[in-house]
């Protein structure tokens, strides 16, 4: 098939859906399919990989909690018609239609068949709220719809109705199985490692910075990697502990495995607005014993703490509690490394692929027609 994908944010900036939808292209690319990409770009100097088309400047809008960079406006939807007219695709895969970007665009050019894909999880929307009419009139045109979680989908039941398939964001587990560490990690004294957006508040940095600033002081040697984007507010750590917390700063794909080698825990403390959490799955297909927040999304991944461990959200010290006696206990660490390594490869990309390929085939068979009544297609084995 040749394959259209719509990513709404900004390609050089990362993001979850920006990995999740190039991971998809690789995926898909590698199954024998044509696949190309259009993306707002606002880097000048970034380059990208071979399937992206720019699709124009994005400019950063607060958007579900965060600040999302977004394109919009008559410029970028006449790019997005020229992609559309020239691509010649079997079927538009058009990730967050809801968002205010090419996506929304995308799925009012558009004329065959589309698939949408369905990432925010956020019960008090607002934008999906503001732009419910506008996203009515474009999902009456979309074929079919696919939530990456339970918590996606029932956000886009709740705020827009109907109903999606669940088919869960991916990871390439052959990628992360394997890496030696960083220079000098994880150390003789313990380390928890962070990845995300360090000036993202729902994060959780902040609630991780707490929950070490109670356990170093008991533990001399014990340090934190912080890897990812952005200025962290390090106020709240004692000075004399700030030399342990050690920012690396956004780290590329190679070192980014190898940050995941590099620490005895890695903690995923998101305060909430997470419908998956890529994040995590990668942690788990490194091996890495993993303390999690217990918002729905985690909790759902780590198969309600079978793969890993879960504290209460915004509690540094529970946080503190948990990853404490996993420090302590080796064993407790590698029974949950094995636990990881086999929860997470129903979430392997040659599964992901084959399912969201699935869907397509089925678009393209005619099995089911756009509008409210037929946005659940069924996938191999009956999964719904």
């Amino acid at each position: 098939m040749r394959v259209g994908i719509v990513c709404p944010y900004a390609w050089d900036v990362p993001g979850g859906v920006q990995q999740h939808i190039g991971d998809l292209a690789e995926a898909l690319t590698a199954m024998g399919h044509e696949v190309s990409v259009l993306a707002p770009v606002g880097d000048a100097d970034h380059t990208p990989p071979p399937y992206l088309v720019p699709a124009g400047r994005p400019v950063p809008v607060p958007y579900n909690g965060s600040v999302a960079r977004l394109s919009f406006g008559p410029r970028t939807a006449a790019r997005v018609r020229r992609w559309i007219a020239e691509g010649g695709f079997d079927v538009l895969h058009i990730h967050e239609p809801a968002a205010p970007s090419v996506s929304l665009l995308a799925c009012w050019a558009a004329e065959g068949p589309i698939v949408a894909t369905f990432h925010t999880s956020n019960p008090r929307s607002r934008a999906m709220a503001a732009t419910s009419n506008a996203l009515r009139s474009a999902l009456e045109k979309i074929n079919a719809r696919v939530a990456v979680s339970e918590a996606a989908r029932r956000t886009l039941v709740e705020h827009v109705g109907g109903d999606a398939v669940l088919i869960p964001n991916g990871v390439s587990v052959r990628r992360f199985a394997r890496a030696d560490p960083l220079p000098g990690w994880p150390g003789e004294g313990g380390s928890i490692g962070f990845l995300g957006r360090l000036d993202e508040p729902r994060k959780g940095l902040a609630t991780l910075l707490a929950a070490f600033t109670r356990m170093a002081p008991h533990r001399p040697g014990l340090r934190l990697l912080v890897a990812g984007p952005g200025e962290p507010d390090l106020s709240g750590v004692p000075e004399p502990l700030r030399e342990r917390v050690v920012l690396l700063g956004r780290l590329d794909d190679a070192d980014k495995v190898r940050a995941y080698h590099s620490a005895d825990v890695f903690c995923a403390p998101n305060l909430g607005g997470e419908s998956f959490g890529i994040v995590l799955t990668e942690a788990m297909a490194a091996g890495a014993a993993v303390v999690a927040s217990d918002i729905p999304a985690f909790a759902a991944v780590l198969d309600g703490g079978g793969a890993g461990e879960l504290f209460r959200v915004g509690d540094p010290e529970h946080l503190a509690e948990r990853a404490g006696a996993l420090l302590d206990s080796p064993e407790l660490r590698a029974h949950l490394s094995v636990a990881a390594r086999k929860a997470v490869r129903a979430y392997d990309w040659d599964t992901v692929a084959a399912d969201i390929a699935h869907v397509y085939e089925t678009v393209l068979m005619g099995d089911g027609e756009s509008g409210e009544g037929s946005d659940v297609v069924r996938l191999r084995g009956g999964r719904p």
